[in-house]
């Protein structure tokens, strides 16, 4: 582990593992897992700023995308002339290039943090005794193949592993659709498909990754990402129904007065 992080990752250690000496009297047995959750979810609510922010800025990307296209179109041969009108179009539109970008950024170092805590099996040259508690009898540091019947649903490992990367696997597919709403939404246009080739299937399969990198992680760092996931997808939710309520909003208040406006016309129209 990286000295960088080596601080920071034995500070959260020792924040769960006192959250869940907290949470053992009422949960027993599943504490640390609860802790896990409770810690990512606190984690990612102090960073719910920028990820708010991170998302306006890919709304915006995806709304500047079909002019983007046509300066490029139009500017292609004279890149001077390109970054000025494309710097002029993010200067009208009050955003930048890196608006969707830098947020997500700047929430690595803490992300990877939680990463590193619930995969490593020492922190501060110690052992990590969170990895030691247990899920229905699997323990949170155990690993998908290591263990016995991976595939095996009547087994508690199999169980355990599958039955997180199901959910998993289903986050992903919903945060890849809710992405997809987003972006139509910001352009005006229907939900566009995946497409076919080798394009098409890199979009149909990378947010599905995350069920990889689980695959390969110990169990109380798939608890984490499956925790993650699902506040980011709540995070996606949150953005697209806060969006919709913004954008009816004015078009409610202008109907009352082209109502009025209509009836005014219409009342000067009818003879007395």
């Amino acid at each position: 582990m990286s000295n960088f992080l080596g601080v920071p990752v034995d500070a959260a250690y020792h924040l769960v593992s006192g959250l869940t000496g907290i949470l053992t009297p009422v949960l027993g047995g599943l504490a640390a897992v609860a802790a896990i959750v409770v810690f990512t979810m606190a984690v990612r609510l102090l960073l719910m700023p920028l990820s708010l922010r991170a998302l306006r800025g890919q709304a915006v990307q995806a709304r500047l995308a079909p002019q983007l296209v046509a300066l490029r179109q139009r500017y292609g041969k004279q890149p001077e002339w390109l970054q000025r009108e494309m710097a002029a179009l993010y200067k009208r539109e009050g955003t930048g290039m890196l608006a969707g970008f830098a947020p997500l950024l700047l929430q690595w170092p803490f992300l990877s943090v939680m990463y590193l805590l619930f995969r490593s099996p020492t922190v501060g040259g110690t052992a990590n005794t969170l990895l030691t508690h247990d899920l229905l009898g699997v323990p949170l540091g155990a690993h998908w193949l290591s263990g016995a019947g991976p595939f095996d649903l009547a087994s508690a490992h199999g169980a355990v592993f599958l039955g997180v990367f199901a959910l998993l696997a289903g986050l992903c597919w919903l945060s890849a659709r809710f992405g997809r709403l987003m972006t139509a939404r910001a352009t005006g246009a229907q939900p566009a498909p995946a497409g076919a080739g080798t394009a098409g299937l890199l979009v149909r399969v990378l947010p599905y990754l995350t069920v990889v990198i689980a695959a390969f992680a110990p169990l109380a760092a798939g608890i984490y990402l499956l925790t993650s996931l699902a506040w980011s997808l709540a995070e996606r939710m949150f953005f697209l129904t806060r969006s919709a309520r913004a954008a009816a909003g004015p078009a409610a208040s202008r109907a009352p007065a082209s109502g009025r406006a209509a009836a005014g016309r219409s009342g000067r129209g009818r003879p007395r």
